[in-house]
Order: structure tokens, then C-alpha cells, then sequence
């Protein structure tokens, strides 16, 4: 049976998991009349957001769209790469929209079962990250199928070509969600707590606080539709990658759809596996929330590397000097080193280790030492993520070298990165289960429900945080490794292009001026979008932080609880704010690689260089220095350094304040950038020749 129909059955079977899930979590009981009218607003204001979101997003991509279609066909554009562009974005915005909306009705039903026990919490939070994590995987996986199955049947490259479509569609999406989701969350955070923490004294999710709805829809646009988002565009890169260089490497052997195959045999193992995976998440107590989510990853890896190699021992026939073991090695790397990367991401964030308490302990002296202190830890961070991607990299480049001068190098690092992203359907699951902690915590405090409920959801929440800082690091490790394999992709396809069109090979070297300039202007790319992003959450936040103000100012009774603070109004704030800075940092993304590519191949091949190496770097030093801050608040607040409402409390709520755009906004959004102009250079590659 051809493996691609086996592709696609795991893909539906992603679906209907996720959708049953959908299902046990709506049968949850849902609370009393006054946690479900909180919980409405927030419902209410997500789909607000995101409805505007997709307008914006609709114009954008019927533009691109037409310039595509308009295209020609022969050089892979045309009609059916516009049809394959056009179905990616509406997957990717279908798949955080179904994520989004099952988020907002979990937090309060994860709230209602805080009531009974930590075990029953869990479970429907949990249940809600699954749902996001298994839809991404299975409409990305099934989009693929239909497309490769219609455009390209016999895997070549040509056919391949249209449907790289797919890819550009999904890493559009992902841009625009990630950036504006990540400026309305972070200006509702920042207004929120600046003025209700810092000026008016009252505790986090304080009902009184106007900014406090607006706060809770924000972690939903963020960090589960902006984060579905991000991955889905990861999930469909590496795999359409690692297809195009087998079919373009192993082109003329009658074997190469083998290799062609084994991104997606790998892809539907990862989803069996990790709906396996989900049955292993289970905690009686708070001590044991971490190692159950962990305990369920690791048996979906292992499982996912079982799959695999009874695949390649048993099913795959490859090409002559392909050696199976080695290709096993690759993607032992790649899911190896991906949960490596999530461990390391702990260390520096966790407020179990030392990283975490010493910025804590720099709050005793003030804000400015609490700041230098986080920014040696996010810098210092860097050094261990980036070599473990070095490691994933290497290890992959030597199983793609063989003893018999077959050099497939390239392929395997992609394979790696399809390795790392197997078991997205999880590891998603498992990032995306914070926000709904968070926000069912926030609810207990708004419902003013009994103090053991808040306990319960402040100790899911206080792994939410970190699990949420894990998935920006393996978001960034896998965004490294897949847009390598892009731009392997983009390598190969520009020589075969040239050669079509009679021309030299591409001149890499830097000797030549155009690619090192072409590397500059890569490089301060990553530097120039996190500016624009940091300047859009301080200008959003300076407008909400005006209306907070205003709200206590003006509302009779609100500080002591007789009036109603207008909370959709800080949720259209918001809205209005982050959408409106996100056009430009998401244009430069798309303008840039076109607007090099025009003047020349080798420096556009430069620029995506450039932005790789800067901008891989810059966003985990933003994520894991913000998530170091966020949690070092945290540690202060359960008692440490004098606890709630203590000078170092104060220091360290401003470390956090500025360490909210560097890891939900601009670190974040980094990667992305630099997958998304790998892409638009591999499309428009014909453009350019």
C-alpha cells in the first residue's frame, strides 16, 4: 500500500482525535452563572481579535494570491501554486482558530475542576493543548497529501514546486498571527500590571482592573493561535524541504520516492505516537504536572523512533549507498536534540534553578540590577541552544555522507528537522495547556472562588510558564534546523534554474561583494523587525495603559468593587493597536528577500544567511531572557525576597514588564521571519533568474 494514503489516514486520525477531545471538554461542567459571564467576555473578545486579524490577513493574501497566479506556470508559480498558497493560509488560520475557540471554553471548565482536584484540572487543560497540537499536525499533514498527491504523484521536483505553495500560505499566516497576537498580549499584559500592580497595588487578576480581560485574551491570540501558527508553518516546511532535495538530489535513481516518502511515513508515525502519548499524562499532585507532561513527550519520541526504524528495516527500499541506519541517526537527532533544547530552555527559566533565583535575588537592590541580570541570562542561554543545534546538524550532515562519495548531507539535516517536529500533536499540546492554566487561575481570582481552587491553578500555571518557555525554545531549535533545509532547497533550485537559463552556478563565497553585503543586510533584518515589534507593544501599551488610568480615574466605585470596569473597551484597545503595528514588521518580512532577489541571486542567498544565524540567535536570548524575568517575578511572589508587595517584587514586576515583548512578541516572531523569507525567496526564485 502506498505510504502517502497511510500519511493521509494519520492526518484524519489527528482530526478526529482532536475533535473528540473538543467534545469531552464541552461536556465538562462549565461553572456557575458568574464564571461563565467572565468567561464569555474573554470567549468574545478572542474571536473579536481574530475575526479582524483574518480580515487584514484575507486582503493580504488575495494580493499574493494574484501576483502568483499571474505568475508563470512553467517556472512553478501560476494557478496552482496560488491554489496551494491560498489553502495553506486558510489551514493554518482554520487550525488556530479551532485551537483558540476550544482554549477560551477550557479555562473556565479547568477552573470548575480545580473544585474537585488537581487530577481533574489537568485533564481538561491538557485535553484543550491537545486539541491545538492535533489540529495543527493533522490539517497540515492532510493538506500536504492532497496536494502532493494531485501536483506531484511521482514526487518530482517539478511537482514539488506548486506545492511549496502550501508552505508560503501557512508561513504568512504565521507571521501576522504571531506578531499581532504577541502586540495585543503584551499591551494588555503591560497595562495591566503597570498600572494595577505597580501604581494601584492590587494583586494580578484583580476583577477591578479594566486591563485584566484584555490580559487573559491575549494569552489566547498569542500563545495558542500565534503558536499553532508558528509550528504548522515549521511542521510544513520541513517536510516539503526534505521532499524537494531528495527528488532534486536523488532526481534520475528509480528509488528516490523512497526518500521522498520517509518526511511523511515520519510525520504520520509522530501522530500515532503522540496520540499514544497524550494517555500517559496523568498527576495527582502538583509535584508530579511536570514529569507527566514529560513522561508523555518522551514516550511519544520513543515510540516515533521505534515506528521509524521498523519503517526503514522493513517497508523502504532506498537508492544505492543510502544506508537506513544512518537515515535513523537523522532523525534520532532531530528528535534528541529537540527535547535537549526544551531541557536546557528549563534551566535558564525554571524557578528551580539558579539562573531564575540569582536575577530574583539582583531585584534586592532594584530594578536596574534586576534587568543586567536578566540580560547575561538570556545572552548566556544562546551559547548551549545554539550548539545543540550545531550538534543536531552535524550528527545529520555525517549520516548524509556515505564511504561511497554519495553526499545527501543536506537531506538528512532536514529529515533531522522533521525528526525534531514529529511530535508536534504533544509537544504542542503540551505548550499550548499553559494559557489555559492561566487564564483558569485568572478566572478563580475574578470569581472570587475559595483558595484552594487558586492554589490549584497557580500550580498548573507555574508549569504552564515553564512548558510555555520550553515550546519558544524547540519552536526556535526546529526554525533553525527547517529553514536550513529551505535554504538547501533554495540553493539547489537556483543552480538548477541557472543552468536552464545558461547560466554560471551561484558564487557563495564571501569573496564575492554581492553575498557579503547580501549577509549584512541579513543580519540587521532580525534587529530592525524586533525594533519595530518592541515599539508597536510600548505604543499599544502606552494607549491601554492611558485607558486603565482613565477607568480608575473616572468609573464611581471601582476600587471598591461597586462599579463595573468597561473591559471591552480595553479589549478593542488592543485590537485596534496590535493590528495596526503589525503591518509593516510583517511587510518587510515579505518585501525584503523580493526586493534583493531583484538586484541579485547570490546577495538574496546572503541575506537569508544572515538572518538565519542573527536572527536564530537573537530570538532565544529575547525568549529565555523574558521567561527568566516572568519567572523570577513568580519565585518573588511565592515568598522569596519578601514576597507580594515587597520592594524586590516591585524591581522585578518591571524586569517582567520588559521581558514581556521580548518573549511573547519579538523573540517569538524571529523565527518565523526567518522561515517565512526562506520561503518567499525559494517562490519567487523565477523572479530573480
Amino acid at each position: 500500500m502506498d505510504f502517502i494514503y497511510i500519511a493521509g489516514a494519520a492526518s484524519v486520525a489527528a482530526l478526529v482525535f482532536a475533535i473528540a477531545k473538543y467534545g469531552a471538554i464541552m461536556k465538562a461542567d462549565a461553572g456557575d452563572s458568574k464564571m461563565q459571564e467572565i468567561s464569555k467576555q474573554v470567549q468574545d473578545g478572542a474571536a473579536a481579535f481574530l475575526k479582524a486579524e483574518y480580515k487584514w490577513l484575507t486582503v493580504f493574501v488575495a494580493v499574493v494570491a494574484v501576483a502568483i497566479f499571474m505568475s508563470d506556470a512553467d517556472q512553478g508559480l501560476g494557478p496552482k501554486t496560488a491554489i496551494a498558497f491560498v489553502a495553506g493560509a486558510a489551514a493554518s488560520a482554520i487550525a488556530g482558530y479551532f485551537g483558540m475557540h476550544t482554549a477560551t471554553r477550557s479555562a473556565v471548565r479547568t477552573t470548575q475542576a480545580a473544585r474537585t482536584g488537581l487530577a481533574e484540572a489537568l485533564d481538561v487543560s491538557f485535553g484543550s493543548g491537545v486539541v491545538m497540537g492535533m489540529s495543527v499536525v493533522g490539517l497540515a499533514l492532510l493538506g500536504l497529501v492532497i496536494f502532493i498527491t494531485v501536483y506531484a504523484p511521482e514526487f518530482d521536483a517539478k511537482g514539488l514546486e506548486y506545492v511549496l505553495g502550501f508552505s508560503f500560505g501557512a508561513s504568512s499566516i504565521a507571521l501576522f498571527a504571531r506578531v499581532g497576537g504577541g502586540i495585543f498580549t503584551k499591551a494588555a499584559d503591560v497595562g495591566a500590571d503597570l498600572v494595577g500592580k505597580v501604581e494601584a497595588g492590587i494583586p494580578e487578576d484583580d476583577p477591578r482592573n479594566p486591563g485584566t480581560i484584555a490580559d487573559n485574551v491575549g494569552d489566547n491570540v498569542g500563545d495558542v493561535a500565534g503558536m499553532g501558527a508558528d509550528l504548522f508553518e515549521s511542521y510544513v516546511g520541513s517536510i516539503i524541504a526534505a521532499m524537494t532535495l531528495a527528488a532534486i538530489t536523488f532526481k534520475d535513481d528509480p528509488n528516490m520516492a523512497s526518500l521522498a516518502l520517509l518526511p511523511l511515513a515520519v510525520a504520520a508515525i509522530g501522530i500515532l505516537a503522540s496520540i499514544a502519548g497524550t494517555f500517559f499524562v496523568k498527576a495527582k499532585d502538583e509535584h508530579a504536572i511536570h514529569s507527566a507532561l514529560f513522561r508523555g513527550l518522551i514516550i511519544a519520541s520513543l515510540v516515533t523512533i521505534g515506528g521509524t526504524a521498523a519503517l526503514i528495516y522493513g517497508y523502504f527500499e532506498f537508492p544505492a549507498g543510502v544506508e537506513g541506519y544512518k537515515l535513523l541517526v537523522a532523525v534520532v537527532a532531530g528528535v534528541g536534540v529537540g527535547v535537549l533544547i526544551g531541557k536546557v530552555t528549563e534551566y535558564y527559566t525554571s524557578t528551580e534553578t539558579s539562573p531564575v533565583r540569582t536575577i530574583a535575588s539582583k531585584s534586592e537592590t532594584g530594578a536596574a540590577t534586576n534587568i543586567i541580570s536578566g540580560l547575561a541570562v538570556g545572552m548566556r542561554s544562546v551559547t548551549l541552544s545554539v550548539l545543540l543545534i550545531c550538534l543536531a546538524i552535524f550528527v545529520a550532515d555525517w549520516a548524509g555522507n556515505s564511504g561511497e562519495g554519495l553526499g545527501y548531507g543536506v537531506y538528512c539535516v532536514a529529515l533531522a528537522a522533521v525528526g525534531m517536529l514529529s511530535t508536534l500533536g504533544i509537544s504542542l499540546g503540551v505548550d499550548a495547556y499553559g494559557p489555559v492554566a492561566d487564564n483558569a487561575g485568572g478566572l478563580a481570582e475574578m470569581a472570587e472562588l475559595p483558595p484552594e481552587v487558586r492554589e490549584r491553578t497557580d500550580a498548573l500555571d507555574a508549569v504552564g510558564n515553564t512548558t510555555a518557555a520550553i515550546g519558544k525554545g524547540f519552536a526556535i531549535g526546529s526554525a533553525a534546523l527547517t529553514a536550513l533545509a529551505l535554504f538547501s532547497a533554495f540553493q539547489l533550485r537556483a543552480d538548477l534554474l541557472l543552468e536552464k537559463a545558461g547560466q554560471a552556478a551561484l558564487d557563495f563565497s564571501l569573496t564575492n561583494t554581492e553575498v557579503l553585503i547580501g549577509l549584512l543586510l541579513g543580519g540587521i533584518l532580525p534587529f530592525l523587525f524586533s525594533a519595530l515589534t518592541m515599539e508597536a507593544v510600548g505604543n499599544a501599551a502606552q494607549a491601554m495603559v492611558e485607558e486603565v488610568r482613565r477607568q480608575f480615574r473616572e468609573i464611581p466605585g471601582i476600587m471598591e468593587g461597586t462599579g463595573k470596569p468597561d473591559a471591552a473597551r480595553c479589549v478593542a484597545i488592543s485590537t485596534e493597536g496590535s493590528l495596526k503595528q503589525m503591518v509593516v514588521p510583517g511587510l518587510i518580512a515579505v518585501a525584503a528577500p523580493i526586493l534583493c532577489g531583484l538586484w541579485s541571486i547570490a546577495a538574496l542567498g546572503g541575506l537569508l544567511a544572515g538572518a538565519l544565524v542573527t536572527g536564530i540567535m537573537m530570538a532565544i536570548f529575547m525568549a529565555n531572557a523574558g521567561g527568566a524575568w516572568d519567572n523570577a517575578k513568580k519565585y518573588i511572589e511565592g515568598g522569596a525576597h519578601g514576597g507580594k508587595g515587597s520592594e524586590p517584587h516591585k524591581a522585578a514586576v518591571v524586569g517582567d514588564t520588559v521581558g514581556d515583548p521580548f518573549k511573547d512578541t519579538s523573540g517569538p516572531s524571529l523565527n518565523i521571519l526567518v522561515k517565512l523569507m526562506t520561503v518567499v525567496g525559494l517562490v519567487f526564485l523565477p523572479w530573480f533568474i
